[in-house]
């Protein structure tokens, strides 16, 4: 978590800027996205629970609807852990380092996951436009509709990770959505 000045033991400023703020929204706005996806997912398996084994009759968006709110669901959390830095990290290596060094790798790592984010978006945007036009049965929604997750989700982070970024040069720690 060297992002949180815990690499070199000092306390940084929060970042507080209007980009910061506009990224901390978003983060804690797919944090309740997030949510809401999981309790409608756990109110889909019931569904088809309850359609199996009370009514013999199980329905067959059910299932259909639970697997498509998966994919948002993880899309959503992914972005938001690139944000509050809880994705993999060197941070015993980084912290060994000296302060200049440790600073560079720092924003290396963050362009170096802005840059995933970004090939997430170009590959899910091309994925989208090759599957919109199949339709899935269950659903009756474009297929394209799983790769737009991937789109979702990539923009959030590379703006996630153009936020670390900033905050690193400005010597400033991005305070998780989760506070």
């Amino acid at each position: 978590m060297a992002d949180l000045g815990l690499a070199t033991g000092a306390a940084r400023p929060v970042a507080s800027h209007a980009y910061n703020r506009l990224c901390a929204a978003l983060s804690k706005a797919s944090l309740v996205l997030a949510v809401l996806g999981l309790l409608a997912i756990v109110l889909s398996v019931q569904i088809q629970v309850v359609g199996r084994y009370v009514f013999n009759d199980t329905p067959t968006w059910a299932e259909a609807l639970a697997l498509q709110l998966v994919l948002y669901v993880t899309a959503l959390a992914v972005a938001v852990g690139v944000r509050d830095a809880g994705h993999i990290g060197l941070e015993s290596l980084v912290s060994l380092l000296p302060e200049n060094w440790r600073l560079k790798l720092e924003v290396l790592i963050h362009v170096l996951v802005g840059s995933f984010g970004a090939l997430m978006v170009w590959s899910g945007w091309m994925w989208t436009l090759l599957k919109w036009s199949d339709i899935k049965p269950m659903l009756h929604v474009p297929v394209g509709m799983d790769y737009l997750a991937l789109v979702i989700a990539g923009a959030m982070i590379v703006l996630f990770s153009i936020e670390h970024i900033v905050a690193l040069l400005r010597g400033e720690d991005v305070m998780p959505a989760w506070y």
